[in-house]
């Protein structure tokens, strides 16, 4: 997994509430569980059906940042949801909110969800539409900059936040204390090894 740090980049607004992990990859494409491959169905039927939907128009092209309304990834706990967008060229989802198990899922995969105030998140996506709108986000600092230097604060899970500074998955963390386990191994392999023989003496 890629280290998370800083992203600064133009905003995808979605002004949408209650987008469930079936809109953003409808069940058809789920065929492999590889993450490979996803992004290009993105939002499948939105985009289909919708011409001026906004990854459609070549204004957002290059964005990794997406703004969108509450309660984002509701629906089935699948991960190629985070996988998709991923996939796609987002690094980030800013929102009102999001759905408990979709904001677990992300941060395991390196997909940044951040979490703003209504006002804030509304003007976003007013000031987005013109596809000109550019935000840094700073996990180190939990902090998004806007255009203007202002700065709004943000919470983020500690434990995510030290494995996605690092580039660090659950398997990567675990492995990063291979030293500790190593020793604890040989603690209880010379701990049984006294027992024993304190018993056959």
């Amino acid at each position: 997994m890629q280290p998370v740090r800083t992203i600064k980049s133009k905003v995808v607004p979605l002004p949408m509430k209650d987008v469930d992990t079936d809109l953003i990859i409808p069940a058809q494409f789920l065929t492999s569980i590889s993450r490979e491959g996803f992004g290009q169905n993105l939002f499948y039927r939105l985009r289909q059906t919708d011409p001026n939907f906004p990854i459609n128009q070549p204004k957002y092209a290059g964005a990794e940042i997406l703004v969108t309304d509450s309660n984002f990834g509701c629906g089935s706990s699948r991960e190629h949801a985070v996988w998709a967008l991923q996939g796609a060229g987002f690094r980030a989802v800013v929102a009102k909110s999001f759905a408990d198990i979709f904001y677990n899922n992300a941060p395991k995969n390196g997909l940044l969800l951040v979490t703003l105030p209504v006002e804030v998140v509304d003007r976003l996506l007013l000031e987005a539409r013109s596809g000109e709108l550019i935000v840094t986000i700073d996990l180190e600092r939990q902090e998004v900059t806007m255009p203007t230097g202002e700065k709004h604060k943000f919470d983020f899970d500690e434990f995510r936040r030290h494995c996605m500074l690092n580039g660090l998955d659950d398997i990567d963390y675990i492995l990063s204390h291979q030293e500790e386990i190593d020793k604890h191994r040989q603690n209880r392999v010379n701990q049984t090894y006294v027992a024993t023989t304190q018993r056959n003496s």
